[in-house]
């Protein structure tokens, strides 16, 4: 029989609070902590596509982790619209890659791990998606590939959490370093004063490796500003995902369109820029003819959290008793989250974890 402890989360974006929730609900008493407000960092600002972009590209580490966390987003999805009355709109709408230069690799990781990616004629792809621009030779497809509504879900994440009476959560309340007792983690040092844990959990994202410079650790997590723009068209304008060139568009149930996204490497700074803007808004025509004509409605930057091989860190941090990691998801933490999270569980609560744990390890990787 599991003994309840006190659990301190520290950073309050989807993993974090999905780590949160997984613990509440084995009844452990948790605090949330988050410097700002409630998911509204990377997790608010990044697309939702319940896949890696190229997910052939990535580690076997990442694919397992992805391919857990798909399986269970539709009854992620359900549960929270239960729970909460906030629908996070996981929809499958599929995906459509054109002109991969890669294609070979990518059909042939198909064919490895099982997964529906498979060629498609491009004129069953132009009468799927007539908004799409002439000119492309070649498709490969994933009719199974969904979407969610970030900003949806973690309001349904916070909304479930606000419910439960074994949670609190202290937004605006920065983490300014770790209690220490010996060799052993028991909570962190806030704006707001103390708050005493017998486990920490580390989520903050880009963030992250910034706190943990406090215990003289390197934890190779690092900020990559990515921006993203939103345009508003009908409902149906444009039915299904589609990928070129590194850029995205993604369709929402009400009809805004989201296209993504950059890669830049500019430390912690989220200004979203005018040359940013003009890319972004060429690769959407370069995509979709009919946005030409159509307004920007939105623009945006966030702060993905890099890290090696876009391998997350998962599990215990080894010489810091008590101090745990769910961090440096990079480009993927949405489609990871899931996966992430119930590891993490499984892990600090001593059971059967749902994958094998060792390839996410702090041990061997921090400097």
């Amino acid at each position: 029989m599991e003994v309840a402890v006190s659990i301190v989360v520290v950073g309050a974006g989807v993993i974090g609070l999905l780590s949160a929730l997984n613990l509440a609900r084995s009844a452990h008493e948790v605090v949330l902590v988050e410097c700002g407000v409630t998911g509204g960092e990377s997790s608010w600002a990044g697309g939702g596509i319940v896949s890696p972009l190229y997910p052939w590209r990535y580690s076997p580490a990442v694919t397992a982790l992805a391919h857990w966390s798909q399986d269970f987003y539709p009854r992620l999805g359900e549960q929270l619209l239960a729970e909460t009355a906030i629908d996070p709109e996981v929809q499958v709408t599929g995906l459509y890659w054109l002109d991969l230069e890669d294609e070979p690799a990518a059909l042939a990781w198909a064919l490895r791990e099982q997964r529906p990616l498979c060629p498609v004629e491009m004129a069953a792809v132009y009468r799927a998606v007539p908004a799409l621009a002439a000119g492309f030779g070649r498709a490969v497809a994933m009719a199974d590939v969904a979407n969610v509504r970030n900003p949806r879900l973690v309001k349904a994440l916070r909304a479930a959490l606000l419910q439960m009476p074994n949670v609190t959560m202290r937004e605006h309340c920065a983490v300014t370093g770790f209690i220490r007792e010996g060799e052993r983690v028991c909570g962190v040092r806030t704006v707001q004063g103390d708050v005493r844990g017998e486990q920490v959990v580390v989520a903050a994202g880009a963030w992250s490796g910034e706190l943990f410079s406090g215990l003289g650790v390197q934890l190779p997590v690092e900020p990559v500003k990515g921006q993203m723009i939103l345009y508003k068209c009908a409902e149906g304008f444009l039915p299904s995902m589609v990928l070129a060139k590194g850029r995205y568009a993604i369709p929402r149930r009400d009809g805004h369109i989201l296209i993504g996204s950059t890669l830049e490497h500019a430390g912690f700074d989220k200004t979203p820029t005018e040359a940013a803007l003009a890319s972004l808004k060429a690769s959407a025509v370069e995509l979709l003819p009919a946005l030409a004509d159509a307004e920007v409605v939105g623009h945006w930057a966030g702060l993905r959290p890099s890290s090696p091989e876009g391998i997350p860190f998962i599990g215990p941090v080894p010489g810091f008793a008590g101090l745990w990691l769910n961090c440096g998801h990079y480009r993927n933490g949405l489609v990871l989250a899931p996966a992430s999270c119930q590891l993490l569980t499984d892990l600090l609560l001593g059971r059967e974890p749902i994958i094998d744990p060792a390839p996410y390890a702090p041990a061997g990787r921090l400097g």
